[in-house]
């Protein structure tokens, strides 16, 4: 390091980057044309290596860049309107300037989370629409001083300016010195002699001046440019994930109001689940126990006329109704199994699934293996799960061997009902699984075919252990 007295001031100087954002890779959502050659060169290379030249790291970059005067703008206004809206609210004019503030707003963070879906690859949904009692203006302006997502961009507003002033700071010093350091050898080659002085000027004031001008000083710079550079990447990624949590935690759809909405869904699916059981237990009743009752009545009432004239006849008649009795009665059994099961309410799981497997068309080999039992009605809906799926496995699998097994993981009842046939089952195609998907997700469970064609098919579900 060289030290020259009585020479002008230097400057120092910066390093130009070729802005490669678009030939890097897209974090898994896709790349530029042309760009598939150079990420397969680049995943070659350590992640800590080739991070400054990826897709993802240029994207942040910009993003942070593109906050500085975003998040600036967005201060200003929120502060704007709560002030002036709150400072008239004396009058009835502060209202509508603060719900026409929060509606702006509320585009504002339209913007956001686009910005951050393309850059940041966050996938946050919109908030749910506002809820207004009534139309117009008045009703439209007291669901957006209620919503709670229009304050919560406002929070967004006033807190993220100062963070992205501080991630804006940090990402340039380093980017631009990391940069610059590193690409110094290159600047000292291009301007061997700067200001009368070999090298370039570190630093300089009226009595003297420091210049970096020989290869030890220049390999140091570099070395240490290098590292920053490799830092640099982290460094943004580090911030951004503070934006990323400030994106999904104010911006994004307020967990009440969707659980609310869930509930809602799944109110309706227990509601018509309900009504259609409802339906099916009449039909079976009048269709099939009542029929058979009303014929016994009319049998047996022919018996009692013949009773005097021909008791051989009408012997014979009663021994007919006798027989129809038998069957009624195991209708009604069937019946009132289809609504719940005896056995299930005295024994519990493992007797139940039993009874259930001894009656199917295919061998089917049970296992339950539960500490205790789970909540009455979480029992239920686990028998009828299983008690479905082995009548699909009965009339559409063509299997040789089934088998059911029921355990618990935590606070979850796992079920899962196998078999050797077909195969080809699919939720989506609107057949009864898609029915029995909806009933397990009224309660917060999840039903998972695996069935490929030709077999073997695998569905699992998954209930909460106590309703």
């Amino acid at each position: 390091m060289a030290t020259d007295y009585g020479q002008g001031y230097g400057h120092l100087m910066g390093a130009d980057v070729e802005d490669r954002w678009g030939h890097g890779d897209h974090g898994g959502h896709g790349s530029h044309p042309g760009g598939g050659r150079d990420e397969g060169r680049l995943g070659r290379l350590p992640a800590a290596l080739r991070a400054p030249l990826e897709g993802r790291t240029w994207r942040e970059f910009l993003y942070v860049l593109l906050s500085f005067p975003i998040s600036i703008i967005g201060f200003v206004f929120a502060v704007t309107m709560l002030s002036v809206g709150a400072g008239l609210l004396i009058t009835f004019v502060g209202i509508p300037v603060l719900a026409l503030g929060l509606a702006s707003l509320r585009g504002f963070g339209a913007l956001e989370r686009m910005r951050a879906r393309t850059l940041l690859g966050v996938d946050v949904q919109d908030p749910h629409p506002l809820r207004t009692k009534g139309g117009g203006f008045m009703a439209w302006m007291g669901a957006v001083l209620k919503s709670g997502v229009s304050w919560r961009h406002v929070v967004y507003a006033v807190i993220h300016m100062p963070w992205a002033i501080f991630s804006f700071v940090v990402t340039a010093v380093f980017w631009t010195y990391g940069w610059a350091m590193l690409t110094y050898p290159l600047w000292f080659w291009l301007f061997p002699m700067y200001g009368g002085q070999d090298g370039i000027q570190l630093y300089g004031d009226d009595g003297h001046r420091i210049y970096l001008d020989n290869p030890f000083e220049i390999g140091v710079t570099a070395a240490t440019g290098l590292l920053v550079t490799l830092a640099t990447p982290w460094i943004i990624r580090a911030l951004t994930t503070v934006d990323r949590v400030m994106v999904f935690g104010l911006l994004g759809p307020s967990r009440l109001v969707s659980r609310v909405v869930e509930l809602e869904s799944d109110r309706g699916v227990v509601v018509d689940t309900a009504a259609a059981d409802l339906r099916r237990i009449e039909r079976d009743l009048h269709d099939g126990a009542q029929a058979r009752l009303v014929a016994l009545a009319m049998d047996l009432g022919l018996a009692k006329e013949k009773l005097t004239e021909d008791p051989e006849a009408a012997a014979r008649m009663v021994d007919e109704a006798h027989g129809e009795v038998k069957v009624a009665l195991q209708e009604l059994r069937d019946l009132a199994r289809g609504i719940h099961p005896a056995v299930l309410t005295d024994r519990g799981l493992d007797a139940a699934l039993s009874a259930l497997a001894a009656r199917c068309t295919v061998p089917v080999d049970v296992e339950v293996d539960l500490p205790a039992r789970p909540a009455a009605a979480i029992e239920g809906i686990a028998y009828f799960t299983v008690s479905e799926l082995l009548q699909n496995i009965s009339k559409h699998s063509g299997a040789g061997r089934a088998s059911v097994d029921v355990w618990k993981v935590e606070n979850r009842l796992m079920l899962q009902v196998s078999d050797d046939g077909r195969g080809g089952a699919d939720v989506s195609s609107g057949s009864g699984l898609a029915g029995l998907a909806e009933r397990l997700d009224a309660v917060d469970g999840i039903l998972v075919v695996e069935s490929p064609v030709g077999g073997p098919t695998v569905i699992t579900a998954e209930l909460p252990w106590r309703g």
